[in-house]
């Protein structure tokens, strides 16, 4: 079972491994099936690279993204004003509320998209955002982890005077950092695996095969 790196993308395997590889591939009937030791296909790469890179592009607006208090915080300033009140139930008091804000063009408008509320949400947080506003905290610090309101657990960029760190999410923490790493687990555990059989310039000649009695 020992390694040999000397040449990583021809094999991963030492001679002895290889030749005791290619003895149980010649050996072995597998039922009558036979499979050739052939590259993979390069549109077969191809094809796991452009699905990689779409999927990345594709989900790019969601990488990382958690609600922080802000961007509920125009919802919340209008939740008890007679507008709202004035409206019989719950869903069409929100519908109300993300329209008006929506139409008066908030700077939170695609965060408030990907992450809607109920009226029972904002209740549960209500609070918490007004204790934060009287205490002149800067709601985009702190984020909404279901009933809630922590302080983010970021440690963002620096203020302009450099000496202060938003807490915030920075601008290089936007979630793919897992995304990648596992992205590349799979495509090295992928290569391990098949650099670990004998390398493709050798081919099965299928002759050793016993013939297959097949019965029905």
């Amino acid at each position: 079972m020992a390694w040999k790196l000397d040449n990583p993308l021809y094999t991963l395997s030492d001679d002895d491994l290889n030749n005791r590889a290619e003895g149980v591939w010649e050996g072995e009937s597998l039922g009558g099936i036979t499979e050739d030791n052939n590259r993979v296909p390069v549109p077969v790469v191809w094809l796991m690279g452009i699905t990689i890179v779409t999927a990345f592009l594709v989900t790019a607006p969601l990488w990382g993204q958690r609600p922080s208090a802000a961007i509920y915080q125009e919802y919340i300033a209008m939740m008890d004003s007679p507008e709202v009140q004035r409206i019989d139930n719950d869903p069409d008091r929100m519908a109300y509320m993300v329209k008006t804000v929506k139409d008066k063009g908030s700077k939170w408008e695609a965060l408030q998209e990907r992450h809607p509320v109920t009226m029972n949400d904002l209740r549960m947080i209500k609070d918490q955002v007004v204790e934060l506003e009287n205490s002149s905290a800067d709601l985009a610090e702190y984020t909404v982890v279901g009933n809630k309101v922590v302080l983010a657990n970021f440690e963002g960029e620096f203020y302009d005077n450099g000496k202060k760190q938003y807490r915030t999410q920075p601008s290089w923490d936007k979630g793919y950092t897992i995304d990648v790493f596992y992205v590349l687990y799979f495509c090295i555990a992928v290569t391990v695996v098949i650099k670990r059989l004998p390398p493709s310039t050798w081919q099965p000649s299928h002759d050793k095969h016993p013939n297959p009695k097949l019965n029905y």
